[in-house]
C-alpha cells in the first residue's frame, strides 16, 4: 500500500512550524497508541504511521530533503531514516506535561516515594440507609441498628505481620509500587503485581486476617434520631466507617434517613397539615371541635356557623420541632371537609326539603372562578 503524504497523516499544512507539529502528533500519539487500543490493527498502523511522519518532520534535514524530493528524498539517509531517536530524545517535551494522563491511563499511580503506600491511612466511609416512621422523625428516637466493617485484627493489631515480624522491601520493584514496561518508545508505569502498590511485603502474614491487617466484623450501635429531622437527611457518626490500612484511623457512618409517610398527617418543612371532616349540620350551625394531634393530645377548634368546606384553621406551635432549635416548633394546620351524607331517612329528606324551600336556593348558580372558593 502507498505511503501517505507525512503531512497528510499529521493533519498539518505543509509549512506548519515544529510547535504545531508535535501538538499534532502528540494527539494522535494518544489516540492510537496500541495499549489504549489493545487488538485493534488499524490504530496500532495509524500509531506507527504517526510516528514515522513525525520522526521525518521533526528533523530540520530530513523535513527539507522530504519537502524537496519526498520519499525518495529520505534514501540519504540510510537505515537510520526511521530509527526513531528524534522521537526519545524529544519524547519529555511531547508528552512532560501528560506524564499524569498516561500513568492513570495505562494503569500506574505517578511515581512514589519508597514505602509510602505502607504508612496508616484512614478507612472508608460507610453508608447505611435507615426507614423510620413519621412519628420519630418528628419528634426523634434512639435505634439499634447492625451493619458490617472492617475492624483492625486483634491477632497482629491492623499490621498484618505475624508476631511483629515486619515489612520489607518489594524486590520485585524496588519498594515504588511500580514497575515500569516499554510500549513502542512509551515507558509505561504499571502497579506491582507483587506487592499490589504497596512498596512492601510481608514476610509472614497474619494468620488471622491473612496478612491484610483488618477482619471483616458485625457490629451493633445506637443512632439518635434528632427531633425534627426530614426526609433524606443524613446523620454523620465519626469513627464508625471501616478501619484504616496499616493500623489507620477508621472512616465515618452515614446514615441516610427515609421516612415513612403518616396515614393522616403531611408535613411541609416544619408544618404539619391534617384534614377533618365535619357533617352539613355542623357547618352550618357551628360546632366545637375536639382534633387529635400527631402526638395523640386533644386540642378544641372553634367551628364558627356557615363554615364552608376548604377552610384552614391553624393551630400554632403544633408542628413539628426545628432541628437547629428543638424547643420552637412549627404549626398544624387543619383543612375542614365537609360531608354531604349520602343515605339520608325520609323524615331527614323531608325536612332538607322544607330547608331548602325556606332558603330559597338557586337552582340555577352562576358560575365563579376556582380562585374564589376556599
Amino acid at each position: 500500500m502507498a505511503k501517505r503524504d507525512y503531512y497528510e497523516v499529521l493533519g498539518v499544512a505543509k509549512g506548519a512550524s515544529k510547535d504545531e507539529i508535535k501538538k499534532a502528533y502528540r494527539r494522535l500519539a494518544i489516540q492510537y497508541h496500541p495499549d489504549r487500543n489493545p487488538g485493534d490493527t488499524v490504530a496500532e498502523e495509524r500509531f506507527k504511521e504517526a510516528t514515522e511522519a513525525y520522526e521525518v518532520l521533526a528533523d530540520e534535514r530530513k523535513r527539507q530533503a522530504y519537502d524537496q524530493f519526498g520519499f525518495a528524498g529520505l534514501e540519504g539517509f540510510g537505515a537510520g531514516a526511521h530509527d526513531f531517536s528524534s522521537v526519545f530524545r524529544d519524547f519529555e517535551d511531547i508528552f512532560g506535561d501528560f506524564s499524569g494522563f498516561f500513568d492513570s491511563f495505562f494503569g500506574g499511580g505517578g511515581r512514589r516515594r519508597r514505602g509510602s503506600r505502607s504508612q496508616a491511612r484512614r478507612g472508608a466511609d460507610l453508608r447505611y440507609d435507615l426507614e423510620i416512621d413519621f412519628t420519630q422523625a418528628v419528634y426523634g428516637d434512639k435505634i439499634d441498628i447492625a451493619y458490617e466493617r472492617n475492624d483492625k485484627c486483634s491477632g497482629c493489631g491492623g499490621s498484618g505481620s505475624d508476631s511483629g515480624s515486619g515489612k520489607k522491601i518489594c524486590d520485585t520493584c524496588g519498594g515504588s509500587g511500580q514497575v515500569r514496561r516499554s510500549s513502542g518508545f512509551f515507558s509505561i508505569a504499571t502497579t506491582c503485581p507483587t506487592c499490589n502498590g504497596e512498596g512492601e511485603i510481608i514476610e509472614n502474614p497474619c494468620a488471622v486476617c491473612g496478612g491484610l491487617g483488618l477482619v471483616r466484623r458485625k457490629r451493633k450501635i445506637k443512632v439518635s434520631i434528632p427531633p425534627g429531622i426530614e426526609d433524606g437527611k443524613r446523620i454523620n457518626i465519626p469513627g464508625q466507617g471501616d478501619g484504616g490500612p496499616n493500623a489507620g484511623p477508621p472512616g465515618n457512618l452515614y446514615v441516610y434517613i427515609r421516612v415513612r409517610s403518616h396515614e393522616c398527617f403531611e408535613r411541609q418543612s416544619n408544618d404539619l397539615y391534617c384534614a377533618v371532616p365535619i357533617s352539613f349540620t355542623q357547618a352550618a350551625l357551628g360546632s366545637d371541635l375536639s382534633i387529635s394531634t400527631l402526638d395523640g393530645r386533644k386540642v378544641k377548634i372553634k367551628v364558627p356557623s356557615g363554615t364552608q368546606s376548604g377552610r384552614i384553621f391553624r393551630l400554632r406551635h403544633e408542628g413539628v420541632p426545628y432541628l437547629e432549635n428543638p424547643g420552637v416548633k412549627g404549626d398544624l394546620y387543619v383543612r375542614i371537609q365537609v360531608v354531604v351524607p349520602t343515605k339520608l331517612s325520609s323524615k331527614a329528606k323531608a325536612l332538607l326539603k322544607d330547608f331548602a324551600g325556606m332558603n330559597g336556593e338557586n337552582t340555577s348558580p352562576k358560575p365563579i372562578p376556582l380562585s374564589e372558593l376556599q
